[in-house]
């Protein structure tokens, strides 16, 4: 009697066991599929933008005026408008959020670190839209008393606060990167006689290296995707320059501004929505197998 007791109780015990596996794979699964689906929404409907648009015009023509009575379809004033930003922008998140995770990696005091640590994280949490008018009204204002010539709407008001923006994850994921650096590798060089900054770049970030270039990648990826901001700091003109002080238009602000617009579901300007995600798609996809690459290509095992 005792027995069939106890092995009612096993039975009864094993049920979370069996079902936590099912939902657990259902979820993974349900994941699965959603980003099938987007993709063969997005290759579908690309499919059919380019069976009305040639490849070579899209990659090569200067002029992207869907809207216009006279439509050209080239994507490389969206290009250049989206590089510009991801550039300036990682001209300053890369050397200010790597020197701050050194400094809170190596040289930062504890309570130091808990009151700065938290701060950043505010900082990458604060919605983009924010970071947009603060680029139109703060920003931009302070270009034009330096520059006056600068236009109200211009690419680099809005990289520069993009570059505030990734700043977080840079440094925040560097930092992270050079924490999990054994201590025994820095009392090894402090014993054969190195300083701190010396042990800093010599043996945290080298020992980090996968880690730092993957966070690089990462924000580089954000901001490429970056929507926002660039929507109301950089402006709708889409051109090809190389001045950061015109106004530009970056993929993701065509996207939203045309999908405000009275754009007729269907139609080739619809379409032209769907082959610049595309074109974001694939950006974005490589920069992460990039990422990907770099991070098993230079993993140290410790």
């Amino acid at each position: 009697m005792q027995g069939s007791v106890t092995s009612e109780k096993k039975k009864v015990s094993r049920w979370p066991d069996k079902l936590v596996p099912a939902f657990l794979f259902s979820s993974s699964l349900l994941t699965v599929l959603t980003t099938v689906g987007i993709v063969l929404v997005l290759l579908s409907e690309t499919l059919r933008f380019f069976g009305e648009v040639s490849l070579l015009e899209f990659l090569t023509s200067t002029k992207w005026t869907p809207q216009f009575a006279d439509k050209n379809f080239g994507i490389l004033p969206l290009l250049n408008g989206t590089l510009m930003i991801t550039v300036i922008a990682s001209l300053v998140a890369i050397p200010i959020g790597l020197g701050t995770a050194i400094y809170l990696s190596e040289y930062a005091p504890e309570k130091v670190r808990k009151v700065v640590k938290p701060i950043l994280e505010i900082l990458a949490g604060v919605p983009t839209i924010v970071y947009g008018y603060f680029a139109l009204t703060f920003v931009t204002p302070l270009i034009r008393g330096i520059i006056p010539d600068t236009s109200v709407y211009n690419a680099l008001s809005a990289s520069l606060v993009v570059g505030i923006m990734i700043l977080p994850m840079v440094a925040s994921l560097s930092e992270d990167a050079m924490l999990a650096v054994p201590r025994s590798l820095r009392n090894g060089a402090y014993a054969l006689g190195a300083t701190r900054f010396e042990v800093a770049l010599r043996v945290v970030v080298p020992a980090a290296l996968s880690g730092i270039i993957a966070s690089f990648v990462l924000a580089l990826s954000r901001a490429i995707g970056e929507t926002m901001i660039v929507t109301i700091a950089a402006g709708a003109l889409a051109q090809v320059t190389m001045n950061p002080l015109e106004s530009v238009q970056t993929m993701t602000a065509f996207i939203v501004n045309i999908s405000l617009g009275d754009v007729e579901p269907g139609s080739i300007e619809s379409r032209s929505i769907f082959a610049v995600g595309m074109t974001l798609f694939v950006m974005t996809l490589g920069l992460n197998l990039i990422a990907q690459f770099i991070s098993r290509r230079y993993k140290e095992e410790y």
